[in-house]
């Protein structure tokens, strides 16, 4: 099995320097990860810097805290497109969740799979924040809406990535949508439990020691 086509290696520090971005880049050029997953700001240097491999640009949307209105997050993914963008991760608007108002999530999501057509389309729920049920009504709206994948976890919040969220993502969208686990992964075993759960892309910033390991 291909581990590294699992990676989105990732650097989204809110202090992340344009070294740090070339060292990303470089690393994922080594180890042919999958993507970089960076700030919007920092699209067009990694589409730059990784011209020629098929490492592809990731960027994240309404993050970290997905209270953008529906028609910014629409218009920043179309800006990041624009500048060079392969996969779109997107917060949604956790509140409207707790508030139970999946019709509210599931629009959203849908406005920004309009503008990011052809792209793929990742939805971050932001799980240590929801309760089961609320993951699974989530996951269904984001399928509903037309995503690519659901997606645990920022790393901003107060939680990461767990298995058992994990795997009520997977049962919630069945076996040919994508699951992402983001968010705490730091070993091997970690990012297998992931996989094993039902995780078919891993984020992680310590991809590099994930591969050595």
């Amino acid at each position: 099995m291909q581990y590294n086509k699992f990676i989105d290696h990732t650097l989204l520090k809110p202090d992340a320097t344009l070294a740090g971005i070339k060292k990303l880049c470089a690393e994922a050029r080594e180890y042919d990860f999958m993507s970089v997953c960076v700030n919007p700001f920092f699209v067009p240097v990694a589409k730059k810097l990784l011209a020629g491999s098929d490492v592809k640009v990731c960027t994240v949307i309404g993050f970290p805290l997905g209270a953008n209105t529906p028609y910014i997050k629409a218009v920043e993914a179309k800006k990041a497109i624009d500048d060079g963008a392969d996969e779109i991760d997107m917060v949604i608007n956790v509140s409207m969740a707790k508030e139970h108002d999946y019709e509210y999530i599931e629009n959203e999501v849908r406005l920004v799979r309009e503008a990011s057509e052809g792209k793929t389309l990742k939805v971050i729920l932001e799980t240590c924040l929801l309760t089961d049920d609320e993951i699974i009504a989530t996951s269904k709206a984001s399928k509903a809406a037309g995503a690519d994948f659901v997606k645990t976890s920022t790393g901003f919040s107060k939680g990461g990535a767990t298995v058992e969220a994990v795997k009520l993502m997977r049962e919630a969208v069945g076996p040919d949508m994508g699951v992402k686990a983001s968010g705490g992964i730091h070993t091997r075993k970690e990012m297998l439990a992931m996989i094993e759960a039902g995780a078919t892309r891993i984020g992680a910033s310590c991809g590099v020691e994930l591969m050595k390991e």
